[in-house]
């Protein structure tokens, strides 16, 4: 809570690709609460609409309160028709006196900077890279979907798993992937797993498509228990996330003139999770831009949420 604001506030996250969460602080202590997702576009409007209700409902029980001096929630594709106003008259009907949703992106850059100027990495499930000047122009890379970017993701670093396997198993190379991909899998053959593997949503038949980002954490381990081609995976992915900060970085000292070293913050499993991809990622912006801070905690979006919130009430 800010030093000048004594109101009750909540905060959303909905930006999560499995959930959403709440975090309410007030005069009494604070409450956090954890439901489904609320991104229309994944669960559709009636399911999203009650997973935000169902999560408020929690946050209010949790804090004794029945009112809300002000909230902020960030969520994905909140520039899209009706989003905004959806998730307002929620608001409404549980009491919140005054409220704003913006992008999730917008709350994860003010719980890294409180409004001011820096680059924020997001690699979870996808990947993009966002910097934002004090005086509030943006710049930004990647963010263009598992198809067609999202390097050093989740889905990145599972199917490039994969397929660094496959190759590594058509050289003759070592490397435990593919066994612990089948398991995973319950295939039995190369020729069963490669089948799951081309599997797509669209086929509409017994093979589902396969959730390539649930496999980053077999590709983590194998890495950290020494397997040559995993690490090669996570380092290749480290390189890509580096990539993008500098990129960023270099677009705000060209199009907007920015002159001093600005810092930077992550957010998301790869990072938070990962170790080798992380003091990789860490290593290369020491070489290129060895001024720039760089924060090696991961930044809890909702804290960003409920900044702005206090912001709200100040005003």
């Amino acid at each position: 809570m800010s030093k000048n604001s004594n109101g009750i506030v909540l905060g959303i996250d909905g930006g999560r690709h499995q959930h959403s969460c709440g975090y309410c602080t007030g005069r009494d202590g604070s409450a956090r609460a954890q439901d489904g997702s609320i991104k229309r576009l994944r669960v559709g409007a009636e399911v999203a609409e009650a997973n935000l209700r169902t999560l408020l409902r929690e946050v209010f029980d949790q804090a004794g309160i029945s009112a809300v001096d002000a909230a902020s929630a960030g969520v994905a594709s909140a520039s899209m028709p009706g989003v905004k106003e959806w998730i307002t008259e929620v608001f409404r009907d549980f009491g919140v006196r005054q409220s704003e949703v913006v992008g999730d992106e917008v709350i994860a850059l003010d719980a890294a900077f409180h409004g001011g100027a820096g680059i924020l990495l997001i690699a979870g499930t996808g990947s993009n890279c966002i910097g934002r000047m004090a005086t509030g122009e943006r710049e930004s890379v990647g963010g263009y979907s598992s198809v067609l970017g999202d390097e050093g993701s989740g889905y990145w670093i599972g199917l490039h798993g994969v397929r660094e396997a496959l190759r590594a198993y058509d050289a003759g190379e070592p490397c435990v992937i593919l066994d612990r991909v089948g398991a995973e899998w319950g295939t039995s053959s190369l020729e069963e797993l490669v089948n799951v593997g081309n599997a797509t949503a669209n086929l509409g038949d017994a093979i589902p498509a396969p959730d390539f980002s649930a496999l980053a954490p077999i590709i983590s381990t194998a890495a950290e228990e020494g397997d040559a081609v995993a690490t090669r995976v996570l380092l290749q992915a480290a390189t890509d996330l580096a990539d993008f900060i500098l990129l960023v970085r270099h677009k705000l000292r060209q199009r907007h003139g920015l002159t001093e070293e600005v810092p930077a913050a992550f957010t998301g499993g790869v990072l938070e999770k990962m170790g080798i991809v992380r003091a990789r990622l860490t290593e290369l912006l020491r070489q290129a831009a060895p001024e720039m801070p760089f924060r090696q905690e991961g930044v809890v979006a909702v804290e960003g949420a409920l900044w702005r919130a206090h912001k709200l009430v100040e005003r």
